[in-house]
């Protein structure tokens, strides 16, 4: 009896530091990566050219801003020991928003990562010279494939009363009966970290090839796309890759070579790592300024702005307290 009590005691010690970890990631995310969104936007307000890698990476802005929007309702819940108090309905919607506008965000940056490698590679493909409305069409199309494929979410009832009586709403869980649906949840969860994580890989590898082979001329060039795409790799693979491995090995355990205490382990393990994909919402705005020249342009001339007015503001206080100063007398 004595090591039962102890292994679960363990076992909720592990779920604290878990919810509490998970807690501190999303505070430092709303923190970090706010501001940063909310800059971000304000920055694509003043550009006038709107082309079409501009466009991508808008979308991936909004993306991480609606997620950022759906975070402190799970802030609240690990905040309560992971109690939802919310309701049936909202733990669905809040659910599908965290998995769309995730699922958007890795869409886009692979988006930005593949304009960013046609251009280089292939510079008189079609591709490369897409207009703005094309783009346009492919951002809505991405956002209605996400949203239809994430569908699930919405169908299930994720809100349930775990085994310590706490009302718990996620949409990974230890069920003993898996619903149906969530298959299809699952596979697109481990699917949409593959597949993007391989193509960025291959835009890494290819563009770094082809810029070894070109004249010294235009390699600044290909070096800006190496870097945008190399950051872009880095970012993703820093904040998908921890939850999906984590994920893959409690699947592992749970189903080949089942041991309580190790699954337990390895399914907080999994929850930390949940806690990283929250993580690119703050790292993003890294993405804008090294994926387009015409943001980064927009930011300095928009500062250079403000230092002159600021500038002026304190040549005109200056002159003020001169003027005071003379009439005083």
């Amino acid at each position: 009896m004595v090591p039962f009590k102890k292994n679960k005691q363990n076992t909720a010690s592990v779920s604290q530091a878990a919810d509490s970890f998970l807690q501190f990631v999303m505070i430092l995310d709303l923190i970090v990566g706010l501001p940063g969104i909310i800059l971000a936007l304000s920055i694509f307000c003043k550009m006038k050219n709107w082309k079409p890698h501009v466009i991508f990476l808008f979308n991936l802005v909004m993306a991480d801003f609606l997620l950022l929007a759906s975070v402190p309702f799970r802030i609240d819940a690990h905040n309560q020991g992971g109690n939802w108090r919310f309701g049936s309905i909202w733990c669905r919607v809040n659910l599908y928003m965290l998995s769309v506008n995730r699922s958007g965000s890795i869409a886009f940056m692979t988006t930005v990562a593949l304009n960013r490698y046609v251009k280089v590679v292939y510079p008189h493909h079609w591709i490369s010279i897409l207009s703005s409305v094309a783009a346009s069409r492919i951002s809505a199309l991405i956002w209605v494939v996400v949203a239809v494929l994430r569908i699930p979410l919405l169908t299930t009832n994720l809100f349930r009363q775990n085994e310590a009586k706490v009302n718990v709403c996620r949409s990974f869980d230890s069920y003993k009966v898996i619903p149906k649906p969530l298959y299809v949840h699952y596979v697109l969860y481990i699917f949409e970290f593959v597949l993007p994580w391989l193509v960025l890989l291959f835009c890494s590898i290819r563009i770094t090839c082809y810029l070894q082979r070109q004249k010294i001329g235009s390699q600044e060039i290909l070096r800006k796309a190496i870097r945008a795409v190399m950051v872009i790799t880095t970012v993703f693979t820093l904040c998908f890759m921890p939850g999906v491995v984590t994920g893959l090995g409690s699947v592992y355990i749970k189903f080949f070579s089942y041991e309580k205490c190790k699954y337990n382990s390895w399914n907080q393990a999994f929850m930390i790592g949940i806690g990283f994909t929250y993580l690119h919402s703050a790292l993003d705005p890294v993405i804008y300024f090294f994926s387009s020249s015409t943001f980064t342009q927009t930011f300095v001339s928009s500062m250079t702005i403000k230092r002159k007015i600021q500038d002026l503001l304190v040549d005109l206080k200056d002159l003020y307290r001169a003027k005071f100063t003379i009439f005083s007398f």
